[in-house]
């Protein structure tokens, strides 16, 4: 494993690539578009998978005491060999790697063999794996042609040769991170798609921070005794790029079994599908892609497409997050969602109705909320992000899922972020925390405010609250220990909840402090008397002032 400090210098590397792809894509006129964004997601799954593959094959041929080019020849049985103890890496050849292509460069007609590379490796069989599901069906496939999309065929070729030059082994080899840790994928991944993945208000493209991200799987995972040999289902409906259900996967960790987490993951975006699929990837779950799926989880769930419970007629998970897009127009699915699902109790609370004006507006993120309340196992639990407005609204959808939680002791806790916790969305949000499992003698909500937590930071033209580490720890902690602190966190039993209204604001169940002063009478009537003479002196000031204006305004007039 490469020394911990090693891994900045790598990090700077890899970024340093990814804002020269960038830059290239820029000379070459594709900035800003959808196009530059799939050339340079490609080219670095690329540059991750060559190496990856270079660096399982040294290792291995070692191993077997063989050289790396006996192993590697297409007819060498030890080649099967190679797969078979790599199963879950994405099968590439020799003639497949930026090794071999890169001393093709000045050949005529290089572009057209890159693009003739990449979709080679997503046509062999051994690959479908890592295809992405449609709703209907269909399998996306691993690589496109990225140089096609320069419409000038005569700059192809240079363009190819271009990103060579920036992805060669010489610059820098993945391999010293291929023994990294899930922070540092995770960094490193965000880094990458910052400029892709910005919320514009459309479906499920919102990124959540990885401090988000950390506090919802610690907690998650710190709510229950994970055993060592099982196996947990892990769902995400509105996936996006995947940082919750990966920050929970990981945060589950390995048993003797291997990961203990099997990801599901859905998404209407396919540009978000493409990201999670790439995610996924980096940090080693390739053995759950065949379980994202790209379509609308609302009308299409994924789970009738994997094995269900043929009770219930539907897959239920473990652990369900899920950070959902909180307004949308969907009038053209509404009708459709709720008649579809009115003998299924799917949504209980009712579908919103379509309004008027300003159908951009509809809260479809209170069909998220009780779709993931379907999807929970007898004792799964959940963590939801929602608008805080959520927490307090008096009426309508919104307070009668507030009252299932309650009435059904499923709510474990809340907690309220601070403003502008995402940059790319000034609403405020707290994180619902859902346990199916809790006994009825644990009749206690743990209500935290963290909103005056955070450092305000200045990123691009918005502006982000960033947790420090020992306020992500406080949070976490307080969370799971059950523990009251002043002004920060109170616990809640249900029926008192029930008493206001089901509001789940810490603030209105704070301690009011008032401040006892020990003191005698003569003392108190000393105090008091005090006051009274403050009282009658700024009296008789303000007749004074009062006086002096009249006299002045008098004079004025008589003057006129």
């Amino acid at each position: 494993m490469a020394e911990h400090k090693d891994y900045y210098a790598l990090e700077e590397k890899i970024n340093r690539m990814i804002d020269e792809l960038q830059g290239l894509c820029n000379q070459n006129g594709l900035s800003n578009t959808a196009a530059e964004e799939v050339v340079v997601t490609s080219v670095f799954l690329y540059k991750f998978l060559s190496d990856k593959y270079s660096y399982n094959l040294k290792k291995f041929s070692e191993e077997i005491g063989e050289s790396v080019e006996e192993v590697s020849l297409n007819n060498n049985s030890e080649l099967d060999a190679f797969y078979h103890y790599y199963p879950t890496d994405v099968v590439f050849h020799s003639v497949d790697t930026i090794q071999s292509l890169v001393n093709k460069t000045t050949m005529p007609g290089f572009a057209a063999m890159f693009d003739d590379t990449l979709e080679r490796i997503s046509n062999y069989p051994e690959n479908d794996k890592f295809k992405v599901s449609t709703a209907s069906g269909e399998k996306e496939p691993l690589f496109s042609r990225v140089t096609e999309n320069i419409i000038d065929k005569n700059k192809r070729d240079a363009f190819a040769v271009a990103i060579f030059g920036i992805i060669s082994e010489s610059r820098f080899d993945f391999g010293d991170a291929f023994d990294g840790n899930f922070d540092f994928y995770s960094t490193i991944f965000e880094y990458l798609i910052k400029n892709y993945n910005v919320a514009s208000g459309t479906y499920a493209e919102y990124f959540t921070p990885q401090s988000v991200s950390s506090i919802i799987a610690k907690i998650l995972v710190g709510m229950s005794k994970v055993e060592d040999n099982k196996l947990y289902d892990v769902l995400d409906c509105a996936a996006g790029s995947g940082s919750l259900v990966l920050h929970l996967a990981n945060e589950l960790g390995h048993g003797k079994l291997g990961n203990r987490a099997r990801v599901y993951a859905q998404d209407v975006s396919t540009k978000s599908t493409r990201f999670l699929r790439l995610n996924m990837m980096l940090n080693g779950l390739t053995e759950s892609l065949d379980n994202i799926v790209q379509g609308n989880s609302l009308t299409s769930p994924s789970q009738y497409n994997v094995n269900h419970d043929p009770s219930s007629g539907y897959k239920k998970f473990d652990y369900v997050t899920i950070n959902p897009p909180f307004k949308m127009d969907f009038s053209t699915t509404r009708d459709e969602i709720e008649s579809n699902w009115q003998d299924t109790n799917r949504f209980f609370a009712g579908v919103p109705k379509i309004p008027i004006k300003k159908k951009e507006s509809m809260a479809i993120y209170l069909l998220f909320i009780q779709n993931v309340l379907w999807c929970l196992k007898e004792n799964g639990k959940a963590a939801i992000v929602c608008p805080t407005g959520f927490l307090t609204a008096q009426n309508g959808i919104e307070k009668k899922i507030r009252e299932r939680l309650i009435d059904k002791n499923w709510l474990k806790g809340v907690v309220s972020m601070p403003s502008n916790i995402f940059a790319n969305t000034g609403t405020n949000v707290s994180v619902l925390f859902i346990d199916k499992g809790k006994e009825a003698s644990d009749n206690k909500v743990i209500l935290i405010d963290a909103s005056k937590l955070g450092e305000k930071r200045k990123e691009g033209k918005n502006q982000r609250t960033v947790l420090h580490g020992n306020e992500i720890k406080r949070i976490i902690n307080t969370f799971i220990a059950q523990k009251e602190e002043d002004d920060f966190s109170v616990l809640v039993i249900n029926d008192k909840i029930k008493e206001r209204n089901y509001s789940f604001s810490a603030g209105q169940y704070f301690k009011i402090k008032i401040e006892h002063i020990e003191m005698t009478e003569e003392e108190f009537n000393k105090k008091i008397n005090s006051y009274k003479n403050e009282i009658r002196d700024l009296w008789s000031k303000g007749r004074q002032l009062e006086e002096d204006i009249n006299k002045a305004l008098a004079g004025i007039k008589y003057e006129n």
